[in-house]
């Protein structure tokens, strides 16, 4: 290809990612403000459209019809994962959250293992050995930062999608992801009656923590501190499949 062809050629590709890029802006718009949402105050939706445009363009590059998939279906999943990984590598929760967070999850394993039965909030405020107001007040902090760490309970929501969005899973791919997905539903739907409805209402239904708040009859605070706790159990209820899966690699 001699020079002036090469130069054409820059030139389609780039008039064509600017098409992209015009046609499917709203795409880009419409998820960072259903994200804006169901995040903190401290997230701004134009860093989110930012890093959302560059996941559309990667999306533009890397777009394979023969997968099956829409370019809009593949290039949304593209755009909220770009979102995602901006929050995350901004990891504004201090690590204090992530290390209490984590105290939590085992001391929950450790209730449940020893009653038999869910771990109620004055057991883990107890073994933590602090007051039930401290111990919402930990529950309250983390849930900020957990709207975007389902992933820590396994492979993730985000791990998923994205991984099935770059590929098609090998057959022992497939079979690992439909154990967690099950294993998954499965420590759900043991989670006490209102941690499993806040779940299915936030993740599949995705409301927002106001509108759960509206259909629970209680403030979007205390649904904060029902996910959050959620959460944790679940973080929890996980780590047996989690140490099998990494025994398994």
């Amino acid at each position: 290809m001699n020079g002036l062809a090469m130069h054409a050629d820059v030139e389609s590709n780039s008039t064509v990612m600017d098409e992209i890029v015009a046609k499917h802006s709203p795409l880009v718009k419409r998820i960072a403000y259903h994200l804006m949402s169901r995040l903190p105050p401290s997230v701004q939706a134009d860093d989110l459209i930012q890093a959302g445009m560059i996941g559309l363009l990667e999306a533009a590059r890397n777009y394979d019809a023969n997968q099956g998939a829409s370019f809009e279906t593949y290039a949304g999943i593209r755009v909220r994962g770009a979102m995602l990984d901006e929050i995350r590598k901004a990891d504004w929760a201090p690590r204090s959250v992530h290390r209490k967070a984590r105290q939590l999850a085992e001391v929950v394993r450790e209730v449940e293992n020893k009653t038999g039965r869910d771990a109620r909030d004055h057991e883990v405020a107890k073994a933590m050995d602090m007051s039930l107001p401290e111990y919402h007040k930990i529950l309250q902090d983390a849930s900020g930062y957990r709207i975007l760490s389902f992933d820590d309970i396994g492979n993730g929501e985000e791990g998923v999608i994205a991984e099935l969005s770059h590929k098609i899973p090998t057959p022992l791919e497939g079979v690992h992801k439909a154990d967690f997905k099950r294993c998954l539903a499965k420590a759900i739907s043991s989670l006490p009656e209102r941690e499993c409805l806040v779940i299915t209402l936030y993740y599949a239904e995705e409301l927002n923590l106001r509108e759960i708040g509206s259909v629970l009859g209680v403030s979007e605070s205390r649904v904060s501190q029902i996910h959050s706790q959620a959460l944790i159990r679940l973080q929890s209820r996980m780590k047996e499949w989690r140490k099998g899966s990494s025994a398994s690699k």
